[in-house]
């Protein structure tokens, strides 16, 4: 059985999405990132022959869709994030899943990919049992997915700078020098601004983050709010 590892922030006003504002307010942006990880972890449990782990920071207490989410999270296993980087939490993340679950493969998304279904995820899975590691890149530069047969491989991310526009190209470089070649994945888009929110939630009629997203005025058409 494989590891799902989802990184993710409670989505509390003002610290989650803030490059939505404007047109978004600070608390429309906590609502569709809400949406966001909640549509997420819908497919994550939807994901057959899989075990849910989320490596996650903030207080769901005080986070918008709080009730729900914590309901959501029913039978994950919780794990805290640790470090002070972004890079430092999530080879931790790694390392403690790992440590939980030893000998089992991890695949880890994000919060930022709304648009992931049981079918995408069963994919990368089926591709992370032929090779030693799957990629997923993003349009933005990053990466979206990250599957290690052996999670002691994430270490490498201490070192490479994340949230930039090469951060899935020095990822990749960084595994390679540790001797580990990843199939790579579709690429997909990361929700981190206004123009990509309504791309992907134009794609997403009637889940929780198009309808968020639609929450903030107008309609979706084709990609645009009119």
């Amino acid at each position: 059985m494989n590891v799902l590892l989802l990184v993710a922030k409670a989505p509390v006003r003002g610290l989650v999405k803030t490059r939505l504002c404007p047109p978004a307010d600070p608390t429309q942006a906590a609502r569709i990132a809400a949406a966001a990880l909640l549509d997420t972890l819908a497919a994550v449990r939807a994901t057959a022959s899989t075990i849910p782990v989320l490596a996650h920071t903030g207080r769901f207490a005080d986070a918008e869709s709080g009730a729900e989410l914590t309901t959501a999270l029913t039978g994950w296993h919780l794990i805290p994030q640790r470090g002070d980087t972004f890079a430092d939490r999530l080879a931790n993340a790694h390392a403690d899943t790992g440590t939980a679950f030893p000998g089992r493969p991890v695949l880890q998304i994000g919060m930022d990919t709304p648009q992931v279904t049981p079918v995408l995820l069963t994919a990368a899975l089926e591709r992370l049992a032929e090779h030693e590691a799957v990629f997923g890149p993003a349009f933005d530069g990053g990466w979206w997915a990250l599957g290690l047969r052996d999670p002691a491989y994430a270490s490498v991310l201490r070192d490479v700078p994340m949230s930039t526009a090469d951060t899935g190209r020095r990822t990749l470089a960084a595994l390679r020098e540790r001797g580990v070649h990843p199939a790579v994945l579709s690429v997909q888009r990361d929700v981190d601004d206004w123009p990509t929110a309504l791309a992907v939630a134009a794609d997403l009629p009637g889940t929780r983050f198009a309808d968020a997203v639609a929450s903030v005025g107008g309609q979706l058409v084709s990609g645009r709010l009119r």
